[in-house]
């Protein structure tokens, strides 16, 4: 076992090894919106990010046990929704492109920086393909590099940079479009 981290919910994870049905609520609440944003950013649709949610809970309350502290509690159940939100990619055949080492960008789009809004940004990225959208979310929401979402989502390191590379490009391509409108 790993060196514990504080946890500042150590006493509701206390609770929940004992069955405390309060405390079970406690967590819930203090952690559903953070994880529902993951949710949502990796898989797109409100519904089934609810679904995803409420199954990523469920295992975590089952499980709980297994928590050891080595992490934070938050970490923890991030990891679960992350890989929830994943199997429900792939179990709904989402493809990833393989296009090699050598990605270029395509033709650049210049956009005005006093032009953008957080609101443009999330609907662009929302229009993006979902295997673009996760390889895009997992690196820059999510903070993990592009070995670790080749090994989450079961691709090519190379894989990972080209999807994210792409990924930008087409932010960029849908927000200068907008501008032109």
């Amino acid at each position: 076992m790993g060196k514990e981290v504080h946890n500042i919910h150590r006493d509701l994870i206390d609770r929940c090894l004992v069955g405390d049905t309060y405390a079970y609520r406690q967590l819930y609440m203090a952690y559903k919106n953070a994880m529902f944003n993951t949710c949502i950013r990796i898989v797109k649709d409100f519904n089934d990010a609810e679904d995803i949610l409420q199954d990523s809970f469920v295992s975590a309350f089952k499980n709980i046990s297994s928590y050891k502290g080595d992490a934070t509690f938050g970490a923890w159940l991030k990891r679960i929704v992350i890989n929830k939100s994943i199997n429900f990619l792939n179990k709904n055949k989402i493809d990833f492109v393989e296009i090699g080492d050598n990605v270029e960008a395509s033709e650049e789009h210049t956009i005005e920086p006093d032009q953008l809004t957080i609101d443009r940004v999330k609907a662009a990225i929302e229009q993006l393909p979902t295997g673009y959208r996760s390889v895009l979310s997992l690196y820059l929401f999510e903070g993990y590099d592009h070995s670790e979402i080749a090994s989450i989502l079961s691709i090519s390191e190379s894989a990972s940079k080209s999807q994210y590379s792409r990924a930008k490009s087409k932010v960029r391509e849908i927000l200068s479009l907008k501008d032109e409108r």
